[in-house]
């Protein structure tokens, strides 16, 4: 079997032996839409990450048996083309639960515990120069007693609520899909979750329901010490209303790891807020942990095994 990935780059240093045993693996570390087209022909296998599989790819692989996506989301691949030339599309959802989870709150608890400010005060040397012990010049505030209000609860948003509910926050969410199945914690109309969340989390796909979905009459309804989080999708948020929001004190912060435009454009409006405190940025890196890729490569390879 020969299988090639079109964008390995995207997993970084990651082995990739589960794959390799299973047939002669190519990797190409990034491939534009007209190197993809000289790569594939003669390959059974396609596997990619953001790599747009389109119907002048598939024709072009004339040997093509299956597309592996390395991810869970599968909007850059033409699925109907696909089925039509009887190629199956197997994605993975669930490896990296934990790792957005994990940076979702690591995003969270650096903005609500001010955890830039004091940092750099202790490494200026400020603090040792204070003649205190302590430094209460910036107070923050405690998660527990606070609402949670999660947008898409899925697998993530699931996981998000359960570890808010440790910190003793009160969780409250809006279904993107217009199906309230989640009967563990109320289910509240958009307009309503804003205005009463102390954290607003986004952990939804992108899609005709969601996209543009907080703009800018959602961030207005938002509390003044309120802090939004997106870890679901870019374009699910107004970005210039969003930098607007937090530049001017209307919100007290945002964290985001995704973006509209990837990577981060250098003119998008989140890269000239002035109150750059109040922002917290990850390169859409919260799926990425080690053991998080690892079961990526784990889930690709068993959906090659299987075909």
């Amino acid at each position: 079997m020969k299988i090639v990935f079109l964008d390995a780059a995207t997993l970084g240093d990651v082995s990739f032996a589960p794959i390799e045993r299973l047939g002669e693996l190519t990797c190409w570390q990034t491939s534009d839409a007209s190197e993809a087209l000289e790569r594939v022909p003669g390959y059974d296998v396609i596997v990619t990450n953001k790599v747009r599989v389109d119907k002048g790819l598939i024709d072009a692989a004339d040997n093509l048996k299956l597309i592996c996506v390395a991810a869970t989301g599968v909007n850059n691949i033409d699925l109907e083309y696909a089925a039509s030339k009887g190629i199956p599309v197997r994605n993975v959802a669930g490896y990296s639960t934990e790792s957005v989870v994990q940076c979702t709150f690591m995003h969270i608890l650096s903005l609500a515990g001010k955890l830039p400010y004091y940092d750099a005060k202790v490494k200026s040397g400020e603090y040792s120069r204070s003649g205190l012990f302590t430094d209460v010049s910036k107070p923050f505030r405690e998660l527990s007693g606070k609402t949670m209000g999660i947008i898409g609860m899925g697998t993530i948003g699931s996981r998000v609520a359960k570890v808010a509910s440790a910190f003793g926050m009160e969780v409250v969410y809006f279904s993107t899909s217009g199906t309230s199945h989640c009967s563990d914690y109320p289910s509240l109309p958009i307009d309503e979750l804003m205005s009463m969340s102390d954290v607003v989390s986004v952990h939804a796909p992108l899609n005709s329901r969601t996209a543009g979905l907080i703009g800018a009459r959602e961030i207005s309804l938002m509390k003044p010490d309120a802090i939004l989080v997106n870890m679901g999708r870019g374009g699910i948020v107004d970005e210039a209303a969003l930098a607007d929001a937090v530049d001017s004190g209307r919100i007290a912060g945002a964290a985001l790891d995704v973006y509209s435009s990837e990577p981060l454009p250098e003119d998008n409006p989140l890269s000239r807020i002035v109150h750059k405190e109040r922002l917290s940025l990850t390169p859409h890196t919260a799926w990425a942990s080690v053991e998080a890729r690892n079961r990526l490569v784990e889930m690709i390879a068993a959906n090659i095994a299987s075909l």
